[in-house]
């Protein structure tokens, strides 16, 4: 079994894989004060739950936003797993070209999303990842990785508005009933989330215009934590992927696997 960790500024997603199948997956708020010890029992107790125990776990994928964190997994794993996992990022192998101006900028979550989103819907290809940030990343038909677009996330932004604005409240994240308000939390409401699916729809626009010119069809992917708030408002979003990233860190441990056995 594969241990795949998704590790995000705010929360980080783990995944069982069991050959290619994705038969555990939880949730877990990101916090760089836990200790290896902290996790290790966090994620022993979560698969005791489902019936899965460490020595099941025979290798460990990490992807992270949150570098801090990366030291504090791979030694959970070495601990808890007696393995030392796959840390994706400069020097591993990911089978996708990266068209950045410096490739270690891109994060390791973008290209790790990138691989699983052409492996399984080819290109040309726009993943949009409704994370802390909304980020949208280009993959072009050869599977080649383009570049993209980061913007603020949706609560960020709305969580900016109660702090900044004396005399607005936080409000709960949910469609209004229409976009003309006439109270101030649907108001509140109505500006995050319609005007957030516009942005997206008018930058997924933006971007196939430059990567089909032609028009003959460029695929769009959701997936990230505040996806569902956001997709059924954007025109644009073709398919809603949840698990994206967890698929992606098993492709790319599988590749890595394969070129390691070739080379020996």
């Amino acid at each position: 079994m594969l241990l795949a960790l998704d590790v995000g500024n705010t929360f980080m997603v783990a995944g069982v894989f069991q050959e290619q199948k994705l038969v555990a997956e939880w949730t877990v708020a990101t916090d760089p004060r836990r200790t290896l010890d902290e996790y290790g029992l966090l994620f022993t107790q979560l698969m005791a739950r489902v019936g899965f125990s460490p020595d099941q776990i025979k290798a460990a994928a990490i992807s992270s936003s949150v570098p801090p964190l990366i030291p504090t997994l791979e030694w959970m794993c070495q601990k808890y797993f007696n393995l030392k996992p796959l840390v994706v990022g400069p020097g591993v192998r990911t089978g996708m070209m990266i068209r950045y101006d410096n490739p270690r900028e891109v994060g390791a979550d973008r290209i790790v999303g990138a691989v699983a989103a052409f492996e399984q819907y080819g290109g040309p290809l726009i993943v949009v990842d409704f994370g802390t940030a909304i980020i949208l990343d280009a993959i072009s038909a050869r599977g080649e990785y383009l570049g993209g677009v980061i913007a603020p996330g949706i609560v960020v932004s709305a969580d900016a508005l109660f702090q900044f604005a004396a005399k607005l409240p936080r409000v709960e994240l949910v469609r209004p009933h229409g976009a003309l308000a006439r109270n101030t939390i649907h108001a509140m409401q109505s500006g995050i989330i319609f005007g957030f699916a516009s942005l997206v729809d008018e930058l997924v626009a933006r971007m196939a215009a430059e990567l089909d010119p032609q028009g003959q069809g460029c695929k769009v992917v959701a997936t990230g934590e505040q996806a569902e708030l956001l997709i059924d408002e954007c025109e644009s979003i073709q398919h809603y992927d949840p698990f994206l990233t967890l698929t992606g860190l098993r492709i790319i441990y599988e590749r890595h696997q394969a070129h390691a056995r070739g080379g020996r």
